[in-house]
């Protein structure tokens, strides 16, 4: 097949993790002779965000299968508007709508006990010229969201390995907290086919949240037995969910 028409998966992960949590697909996706981009999301805010990873669809070559756990679900709502983007898989993810924020799709459902276990840092931020706070030039500050190292594991983790799990509690990679209140511009779902995963097992998200995004967006829906961090906990499942989109969009 073309390099053109061989689809590229990239895989976009959450708040509070990075690309590795993919490590386990991966492997199962590159076997089955897939193309995999993995690119680490800024988590500065959801239309930044979103940006960065439309810039990195763009310059792939044909046509992109684009995945996104939990808050990665957000970014692809938007990200996945790119013309090369044939379809969307949200894994334990949030399917937005148009003009609607995280906080607003969560406030709609019971807390999942995330919030409770949230620890709010004061970052700097560069100010206009480039000059960041941290010289004492720019008075400008922002706020990290992480969770706290103690209830990591059983929020996100519960059936990962506990070694790992504590390894992924101390290498966080925090969420600017205004990603939590921005409004998604554009809904992907509306024009590109999509496909859900709900992790039922969930701690950190609601799975309703889940459910009723993927309703609303009429996706196609599969429901696996697994913590938020279903891609450690169930990689074949999830690898072939995303395989399932390659082929019905190749079809």
């Amino acid at each position: 097949m073309p390099r053109s028409t061989r689809p590229t998966v990239v895989l976009v992960h959450g708040a509070f993790a990075d690309a590795s949590s993919y490590a386990r697909v991966i492997p199962e996706l590159i076997a089955a002779g897939l193309e995999v981009v993995a690119p680490a999301v800024p988590n500065r805010g959801l239309v930044d965000d979103a940006a960065y990873i439309a810039s990195v669809i763009r310059a792939i070559d044909g046509p992109v299968i684009l995945v996104g756990h939990s808050y990665g679900g957000a970014v692809i709502t938007l990200a996945g508007a790119e013309d090369n983007v044939r379809a969307l898989v949200y894994l334990a993810g949030y399917a937005l709508e148009e003009g609607e924020s995280l906080g607003e799709l969560q406030g709609r459902f019971p807390d999942s006990g995330l919030a409770e276990a949230l620890v709010f840092t004061p970052f700097p931020v560069a100010d206009s010229a480039g000059t960041a706070a941290a010289t004492g030039t720019a008075a400008a500050t922002g706020t990290d969201v992480s969770v706290a190292v103690d209830r990591f594991p059983a929020l996100f983790a519960a059936d990962v390995d506990p070694g790992l799990a504590a390894v992924l509690a101390v290498s966080q990679r925090p969420l600017a907290a205004r990603a939590f209140t921005e409004a998604a511009p554009v809904a992907a779902w509306r024009s590109k086919p999509s496909w859900g995963l709900v992790a039922t097992d969930d701690r950190t998200i609601n799975p309703d949240v889940e459910r009723f995004g993927y309703r609303r967006a009429g996706m196609t829906t599969v429901e696996v037995d697994s913590s938020h961090l279903v891609m450690l906990a169930r990689p074949e499942a999830v690898a072939e969910l995303i395989q399932e989109a390659v082929r019905s969009t190749a079809r």
